[in-house]
C-alpha cells in the first residue's frame, strides 16, 4: 500500500472506528433484541470488530486493530450505565467509569505517541500471519481480531454486572477496587515514560533495566492485569455471590501475558539483543520485586 505519515494514519484509523462503532450502535438501536443486554453488547462488539478487520486487510496491517482494545471498554461502560436499572449504585458507578476512561486515556494515548502510522505493523502480526501458511486469513480473523475482542469483552463482565442491575450497596470492596485499579494505571503510566524515555536515547543493542524496569521485565503488563483484576474486585463488591466467575476474565488476560505475549517478546529481545540474557537472570520476569544479586 502507499505510504502514509502518522497523522493521515491517523485519520484513516479513526474513520474506521467511527464507521465500526456506527455499525455497532446501529445493531443496539436497531438489531434484533435478544432480551440479554449483554448478549446485545456482544454481538455490537463482534460486528464492529469485523469492519476494524476489513480496514485491516484492505490496508495490510492489522495494527489497525490496537487502539480497538482500548478505545471500545469506555463506550461499552457508559452504555451499560446509562441502561442500568434504577437500583444500581451511582458512586460504584462513577468510580468504575472514572477508572475505566483513566485507563483508556492512558493506553490510547501511548498507543497514538508511539505508532508511527500505517507504514507500521506489530511484529507478532506478520509472525502469525507466516506461520499460519494458507489459513493467515483465519488467524488474522479470529487470533489477532475476535480473540482479543472476546478477551476484553469477558474481561468487562464484572463491569456489566456492577452497573446494568440493582446490587449490595457500596462498600469496602470498592474502595479497594478503585485503589488497586488506579495504582495500576499509574504504573503502566511511569512504566511508558520510563520506555520512551529509554529508547529515545538508547544505543544499539542496549537494553533496558532502570526505573520500574529493573524489579519486572515486564512492569507495564504486570499493571495491565492489575487494572482488570481490579474490575472483578468491583463486580465482586457489587454481587459478592457471583465470586466464583467474576475472574475469568482477569485469569484469561494473566494467561495471555504469561503464556503467550511475555515468551514471545523475551525470545525477539534475547534474538536481538545478546546482554538480555543479564536482564534475565537479575530482574523477575513479572511480578515487581528487587532484582536479584549475580554471582561473577
Amino acid at each position: 500500500m502507499e505510504r502514509v505519515g502518522k497523522a493521515a494514519s491517523l485519520t484513516r484509523i479513526s474513520a474506521v472506528y467511527s464507521v465500526a462503532f456506527v455499525v455497532g450502535f446501529s445493531w443496539l438501536t436497531w438489531g434484533p433484541d435478544t432480551g440479554r443486554l449483554w448478549l446485545d453488547s456482544l454481538i455490537a462488539d463482534v460486528l464492529a470488530t469485523l469492519v476494524v478487520f476489513g480496514a485491516s486487510r484492505y490496508y495490510r496491517n492489522s495494527s489497525c486493530y490496537d487502539a480497538y482494545w482500548s478505545v471500545l471498554p469506555p463506550l461499552l461502560t457508559l452504555y451499560w450505565w446509562v441502561d442500568s436499572s434504577p437500583g444500581t449504585d451511582q458512586v460504584r458507578c462513577a468510580l468504575i467509569a472514572m477508572l475505566v476512561f483513566a485507563w483508556a486515556i492512558r493506553l490510547t494515548g501511548n498507543w497514538v505517541y508511539a505508532w508511527p502510522g500505517l507504514r507500521h505493523e506489530d511484529w507478532r502480526y506478520p509472525l502469525l500471519r507466516d506461520r499460519a501458511g494458507r489459513g493467515e486469513f483465519v488467524v488474522d480473523l479470529i487470533a489477532i481480531h475476535l480473540v482479543p475482542t472476546g478477551q476484553v469483552f469477558l474481561g468487562l463482565l464484572p463491569v456489566y454486572v456492577a452497573v446494568t442491575a440493582p446490587a449490595r450497596g457500596f462498600n469496602w470492596l470498592d474502595i479497594v477496587a478503585f485503589v488497586v485499579g488506579f495504582a495500576a494505571v499509574a504504573l503502566e503510566f511511569v512504566a511508558d515514560l520510563q520506555m520512551h524515555r529509554f529508547t529515545s536515547e538508547r544505543q544499539p543493542g542496549q537494553v533496558m533495566s532502570s526505573g520500574l524496569w529493573s524489579w519486572s521485565r515486564h512492569p507495564n503488563y504486570f499493571g495491565e492485569v492489575g487494572f482488570w483484576f481490579a474490575l472483578a474486585l468491583f463486580g465482586v463488591a457489587a454481587a459478592p455471590a457471583e465470586a466464583w466467575w467474576l475472574f475469568i476474565g482477569a485469569v484469561a488476560m494473566l494467561a495471555m501475558f504469561l503464556g503467550a505475549s511475555i515468551p514471545m517478546m523475551e525470545k525477539r529481545s534475547l534474538e536481538r539483543r545478546p546482554d538480555y540474557q543479564t536482564v534475565i537472570d537479575r530482574v523477575p520476569r513479572f511480578v515487581p520485586r528487587p532484582p536479584r544479586r549475580v554471582r561473577v
